[in-house]
């Protein structure tokens, strides 16, 4: 009988089952806003460079699936020492953690120009793209074409069309959770809130959050607002995470760690004096 079972299982009769049995959740860190330079206004980057040390080291410890950062690498544009110092730094990540970067205002200017988005592909690498680990997809957008497109009407909507066609194919292919990453929020708080600096604009919101939802996107994150926010649309959750460089309002410097299973997701933000001992332990008091 055990023989007949192996080889059921290898035909695929019993793969499904299987899987399911031995899914195992899929824990991350999404970091956002290390922005070299803030603390001085460009005079030093050293308290950037201890917070962003301190977020690496901390990351190797509790070993997550992968690691996002959303943005505003860098405070100023193609700054060369501060680009340098962020990838240093990120060299320190443990080999077998992938890391996901994307592109904030500050690292392209508040409106994007060809001459900033070649220079952040160049000095980084594509400003959006996609991912998988186990059963998650994510898409990563550069968030500063959909809020600032004036500049790059062609860009924008290249990575439009680009969204739309790989939504499709996540769809398509059976795709269980689809996780957008991104810098500037759709919305902080309720999706029909005015148009200010830390969202994206309402009319372009609204067709964004419309094919997101149905697409079976559930989980945005974020970060540029320095704190930590959230609200939801329909299904849709909308994720600000604060800083790991400087911290405004309220806010405090720190990441945020969240799981995936077959029950959904669940995230936390940690501040840096509250970190999780063991990605296991990070949610008992959530």
């Amino acid at each position: 009988m055990i023989h007949i079972t192996r080889r059921l299982i290898l035909s695929g009769l019993f793969l499904l089952p299987v899987l399911c049995r031995g899914q195992q959740p899929i824990f991350f860190v999404q970091m956002s806003d290390p922005q070299f330079g803030m603390y001085t206004n460009n005079h030093d980057f050293a308290q950037e460079t201890a917070n962003f040390e301190f977020a690496i080291a901390n990351v190797n410890r509790i070993h997550p699936a992968f690691v996002v950062v959303t943005g505003d690498l860098v405070n100023k544009s193609a700054d060369a020492g501060q680009l340098a110092e962020y990838k240093r730094i990120t060299r320190q990540l443990d080999s077998a953690i992938p890391l996901y970067s994307l592109p904030g205002n500050h690292d392209l200017g508040n409106s994007p120009t060809v001459a900033s988005l070649k220079a952040y592909r160049q000095n980084i690498g594509p400003d959006y793209y996609t991912f998988r680990s186990g059963e998650l997809e994510g898409i990563v957008l550069n968030s500063s074409l959909i809020q600032h497109p004036e500049g790059v009407p062609g860009e924008a909507e290249r990575q439009r069309k680009w969204l739309e066609a790989e939504l499709a194919k996540a769809r398509e292919s059976g795709v269980r959770w689809i996780v957008v990453f991104q810098h500037i929020p759709f919305f902080l708080h309720a999706p029909d809130e005015a148009d200010a600096y830390f969202n994206i604009p309402l009319a372009t919101r609204a067709s964004y959050l419309g094919l997101l939802e149905c697409c079976g996107v559930r989980y945005v994150f974020a970060g540029h607002l320095h704190n930590n926010s959230f609200g939801q649309a329909g299904s849709l959750q909308t994720i600000t995470t604060g800083p790991v460089g400087k911290p405004l309002g309220t806010g405090t410097s720190g990441m945020r760690v969240a799981r995936l299973d077959a029950a959904g997701l669940k995230q936390a933000y940690f501040d840096f004096g509250h970190l999780p001992n063991q990605l296991s332990e990070a949610f008992e008091n959530k």
